[in-house]
């Protein structure tokens, strides 16, 4: 299953993308009302396998034919596919080429950071460029979506406890990131985590360290490549975090980029994103997540 965020009224709504087209769900139960149906994509993730057979069902028993709770995509105002996570976990340098273009050491260990919930935005959003960066960077990433309370779960049983997968651009203003020692003011100004267009069900992902990645800028693609080059894979991630901290249904976890990144390019070649600049970020099963950058206010 495919849920999206549809913004309405400056409000997060739960949808659900069909071949037929987005089903706006509050919309639908207005027309053909069901009881126990989910209408918040917070609600679904909690609810698990329960409220993902529920939503399904009440989907798949609609009427035929086009309806007014049917969208189009194109006409959707897209929210972030996961609204409220109760904590946002980063994993850097998390591909082996990436580490290497960037002359950074192999870790031993995965290295965390955080972003918070102010970063999160959807597919089609502006994203405006902060006045106080000359090197804004683009970074494709997969996200783990959390569906279980999770603690101290072994390697072998992590990916139990996921609710499914979606993209991100873990945006990266790499002279405040490097301005410390510490990475967390380059990652979390306003807007820096566009996630979706989809939150995908992990029975439809399969295996998540099988999946083509890519940043495309402009129409050219500057990252091609797969979730196989990850150092640690996700099932160790989840289960490494798992160990030091308890994860929530909700919880969301960036597991990091591959090569590419404007970073990695020689000086005289970096080209850091500007206002007019358009990024997709696609994602195998996943969908293409897609912002234009403009100047801020």
């Amino acid at each position: 299953m495919k849920l999206v965020t549809i913004v309405q009224d400056g409000k997060p709504a739960l949808g659900v993308k069909t071949e037929a087209g987005i089903i706006d769900i509050a919309a639908a139960l207005a027309a053909q009302p069901a009881a126990g149906v989910p209408q918040d994509v917070m609600e679904v993730i909690q609810g698990g396998t329960e409220a993902v057979a529920a939503l399904q069902g009440y989907v798949d028993g609609l009427p035929a034919g086009k309806a007014a709770y049917v969208l189009d995509e194109e006409a959707v105002q897209w929210g972030p596919c996961v609204t409220r996570p109760n904590k946002i976990i980063c994993v850097g340098l998390n591909y082996r080429k990436h580490a290497e273009e960037t002359n950074s050491p192999i870790p031993a260990y995965p290295i965390l950071f955080n972003k918070f919930n102010n970063t999160l935005t959807g597919h089609k959003k502006d994203v405006a460029v902060p006045k106080v960066t000359n090197k804004l960077d683009y970074e494709a990433e997969l996200v783990i979506v959390i569906g279980k309370r999770t603690k101290y779960v072994a390697q072998e049983q992590a990916l139990d406890h996921v609710f499914g997968y979606c993209a991100v651009n873990d945006l990266s203003a790499r002279d405040l990131q490097l301005r410390t020692q510490q990475w967390l003011l380059g990652k979390t100004c306003d807007d820096f985590s566009p996630l979706g267009p989809y939150l995908v069900t992990a029975d439809e992902v399969g295996n998540p360290n099988d999946l083509a990645i890519k940043a495309i800028v402009n129409g050219d693609v500057r990252q091609n490549s797969n979730t196989s080059d990850m150092i640690f894979k996700c099932d160790e991630i989840v289960s490494y975090i798992s160990q030091h901290m308890t994860l929530e249904p909700g919880d969301v976890i960036l597991t990091g980029t591959p090569e590419g990144v404007v970073m990695g390019y020689p000086p005289e070649k970096q080209v850091y994103l500007k206002p007019g600049d358009e990024v997709t970020i696609e994602i195998e099963k996943l969908g293409r997540l897609t912002n234009r950058f403009v100047a801020e206010a």
